[in-house]
C-alpha cells in the first residue's frame, strides 16, 4: 500500500481542490456553465471546461497560499501549454457536447484565496 499523505501533501492538495472551487464560482457568477471539472484522459487533466454560448473555456487553474514559488500564473510554462492544448483537442474529439464557436485559453491564478482570471493567456 501506499504512504499516508504528508500534512504538507495534503495542504497542498486543498489549497488547489479550494482554487478550483473558486474558479468555478467565478465563471459561473460570470454566466458560463461549467461543462467539465478534472476531465482526464490518457494524455493528463483539464482542470475546467466552461462554456458561455458556443464559446468553450480551457481554463488551467494554479493555486498558491505564498508566493515563495513564485505567483500561480508564472507555473504555466511554454510545455504546460503545448499540453493543455492537446488536451484540449481530445476533449473536443471525446466529450464536446456541441460543436464549438470558438475556444480560448484562460489561467485562473489563486494567491491566496484571492482569484485573477487571465482571459486569453495563450
Amino acid at each position: 500500500m501506499g504512504e499516508p499523505p504528508t500534512r504538507r501533501g495534503a495542504h497542498n492538495r486543498r489549497v488547489g481542490v479550494d482554487g478550483e472551487d473558486l474558479a468555478a464560482a467565478w465563471y459561473v457568477a460570470a454566466g458560463y456553465e461549467v461543462l467539465a471539472r478534472n476531465w482526464r484522459c490518457r494524455l493528463g487533466e483539464l482542470d475546467l471546461v466552461v462554456a458561455r454560448g458556443r464559446e468553450v473555456v480551457f481554463c488551467e487553474v494554479k493555486s498558491r497560499s505564498s508566493v515563495a514559488f513564485g505567483v500561480p500564473a508564472e507555473a504555466v510554462t511554454h510545455a504546460k501549454r503545448q499540453r493543455l492544448r492537446h488536451l484540449a483537442a481530445q476533449w473536443l474529439e471525446d466529450a464536446a457536447p456541441f460543436r464549438p464557436g470558438g475556444i480560448r485559453f484562460d489561467v485562473a491564478s489563486v494567491l491566496r484565496g484571492e482569484i485573477e482570471v487571465i482571459e486569453g493567456a495563450f
